[in-house]
């Protein structure tokens, strides 16, 4: 059986007005099928729906579909960039893009629960939250829980670095990502791929997704470069400012570096740790190898180090926020859907998050400021929901000299009663029992 199509203009083909579309690719520039992206926008059906973890950024993403006017509905975990104009953002504030958020953790399930027939399940993710205000609710050993139902597509558009004639399919590194539970979750699932070989070539404890899931193959028609693609990472990958804020009011704190040192300091030799968007991603280049802390990502990568230099670094290994890093000996690969699992189930010991606001309650928002528009949910809501110590890492007030530490989130909540330690550029916070602990001041 040869699923090999001449062209992706033809594997797009029968594509209907007003299909749902899942995409793989996690963050914003990596590991896009950039390829039938663009077949998809010639062939010019419209009125789609797109499943994806986030819309992206650039020529090589999603956003060609929303500029050329094809998208009337996105569900993703990520909507809008903070300072990124994109035609998706556009397309959502003027009215013409209808945008359901949904939690990373809880997309990817919903997406798994697809390929596997399953119809709905039930996740501690966001049950305290607006975003999943109306869901149905039941406790489960004392916890509340939303019940979540499938999200099956008609056709998944997905990315892999080989595939042999049958539709067997390869990956490298964290580009496996949603790839592998997207392609279960349609009726018809394309795979674009750097490498086509023979049916006997791929070594079978090597396939990750079996060729009973892929239904067409399409080569990689124009595969951006290492170089290329390290310069975008260097570009696009940083989402917020990390340099040090000027403030015209308020006292100056520690820069950046030194805020992500300290966080280091709070954690233990030995355990696994993950780091969400912005400023905790720093973290990875602070921690001392030595100390044997492993670092986890969403994307599916256990076992990263500190971000890559000028130049440097794997294309296919890279972090939350789609900054490229290093890899550790003894790392090792797997897909969103297992990611997230590590984190709801306690797996996880620390997580290191962003903020907009903690309370003394230690609630946490960090996913959308409502003067700015519509936020992003990420993956923060499935890390909070696990077992482990919540960490968040920000400056200690805004740049027009608001205080972030509050007595209550006046923000949408991210999760209720998660935070354990603050630190930010004026001191260390601890959480505890319905206040603030002042533990340290920055010089």
């Amino acid at each position: 059986m040869d699923k090999v199509m001449a062209s992706a203009r033809a594997a797009v083909a029968d594509v209907q007005p007003g299909a749902t579309i899942v995409i793989g690719g996690f963050g914003v520039l990596q590991g896009w099928p950039t390829t039938l992206l663009e077949a998809l926008r010639d062939h010019g059906a419209g009125d789609l729906t797109l499943i994806v973890n986030a819309p992206g950024v650039g020529p090589t993403s999603p956003q060609i579909l929303a500029e050329a006017g094809l998208v009337r509905r996105l569900v993703s975990s990520y909507a809008i960039y903070p300072k990124q104009p994109t035609p998706m953002a556009d397309g959502i504030r003027a009215g013409r893009i209808e945008l359901e958020l949904v939690p990373q953790g809880t997309l990817i399930e919903r997406l798994r629960a697809a390929g596997a027939g399953l119809p709905a399940f039930y996740t501690p993710t966001g049950a305290d939250t607006d975003v999943r205000r109306g869901a149905e609710v039941r406790e489960f050993a004392g916890r509340r829980c939303v019940l979540e139902t499938a999200l099956r597509a008609d056709v998944a558009l997905i990315r892999a670095a080989r595939a042999d004639r049958a539709g067997n399919l390869v990956y490298r590194q964290g580009s496996r990502n949603f790839n592998p539970v997207m392609a279960t979750a349609a009726g018809t699932t394309i795979a674009e791929v750097d490498d086509v070989v023979e049916v006997g070539t791929l070594d079978p404890e090597v396939v990750v997704t079996p060729a009973v899931y892929v239904d067409r193959v399409v080569p990689c028609g124009r595969p951006l470069d290492a170089a290329t693609l390290r310069s975008l990472s260097r570009r696009w990958g940083r989402q917020w400012d990390l340099e040090v804020r000027e403030r015209t009011t308020g006292p100056r704190g520690i820069p950046p570096d030194l805020m992500v040192r300290r966080v280091a300091g709070l954690l233990r030799p030995g355990e696994y740790v993950n780091l969400g968007l912005g400023l905790p991603t720093l973290t990875s280049s602070a921690i001392d190898p030595a100390h044997g802390i492993v670092l986890h990502s969403e994307n599916g990568m256990l076992g990263f180090g500190e971000l890559a230099g000028e130049g440097e670094g794997s294309i296919d290994c890279y972090n939350a926020s789609g900054q490229l890093v290093s890899e550790r000996p003894g790392a090792s690969y797997f897909d969103s859907a297992t990611a997230f699992g590590m984190a709801r189930s306690g797996r996880i010991t620390t997580v290191v998050l962003g903020g907009f606001q903690v309370s003394c309650r230690g609630d946490l928002a960090n996913w959308n400021v409502p003067t700015t528009g519509v936020g992003g949910i990420g993956g923060a809501m499935d890390l909070a929901a696990g077992a482990a110590r919540i960490v968040v890492v920000m400056f200690h007030l805004t740049r027009d000299g608001t205080p972030k530490l509050v007595d209550r989130c006046t923000y949408p909540l991210t999760a209720a009663g998660c935070v354990r330690t603050v630190v930010t550029d004026l001191a260390v916070v601890d959480v505890d029992e319905g206040e603030f602990v002042l533990r340290e001041v920055a010089p």
